[in-house]
């Protein structure tokens, strides 16, 4: 008979390997047209492979789904409800930039890195490399952001306020991402 030390370490052993395993295994499923999870973090996070070349990572509990809004098989949007997708879509001809909505803007791109936070209240953009394209999601004018750069939307009617972000406050997003 094993002592209950003994028992806890092979469980504690059994678990943690298990948990690689079901990273394996989510990596292989599909999650949407043209894409994969790659990896699932001990925090929930997921990276997702979406054709052609687009890198998603979803903050762990973040609530979205990926769209394919031209039905081509090649996701180019994401519907995102709740905490943080960070995106990195590279330039393509000839495409529409990747969209991510939110209950209170629209962020789109044409070949960029950049991260998304919804909150109950608002939607915060910040762009790691390139150029985003913000505006509310009620229409209006929007603003368009570059490097180092971020804009809070809320669901007032007043105009968007790019603001270069201090970097303790980009860190903080970034790290919940994973980066």
């Amino acid at each position: 008979m094993l002592s209950v030390g003994r028992r806890f370490h092979y469980l504690f052993c059994f678990a943690f390997l298990g948990m690689f395993w079901v990273g394996d295994a989510l990596a292989q499923q599909p999650v949407a047209p043209g894409c994969v999870v790659e990896r699932v973090s001990l925090t929930g996070q997921q990276t997702l492979r979406c054709e052609p070349n687009v890198t998603i990572i979803a903050e762990g509990g973040a609530q979205y789904t990926l769209l394919d809004r031209d039905k081509n098989g090649q996701v180019d949007a994401a519907n995102l409800g709740s905490k943080a997708l960070l995106v990195d879509a590279p330039k393509t001809r000839g495409r529409a930039g990747f969209q991510v909505i939110t209950p209170q803007a629209i962020a789109a791109v044409r070949g960029t890195k950049w991260a998304v936070d919804v909150a109950a209240d608002k939607t915060s953009v910040f762009v790691v490399r390139g150029k985003v394209a913000v505006r509310r999601s009620s229409a209006g004018r929007g603003v368009t952001l570059g490097r180092g750069e971020g804009v809070d939307v809320d669901s007032g009617a007043g105009p968007l306020t790019v603001k270069r972000w201090p970097p303790e406050r980009a860190a903080a997003l970034l790290a919940r991402l994973g980066q």
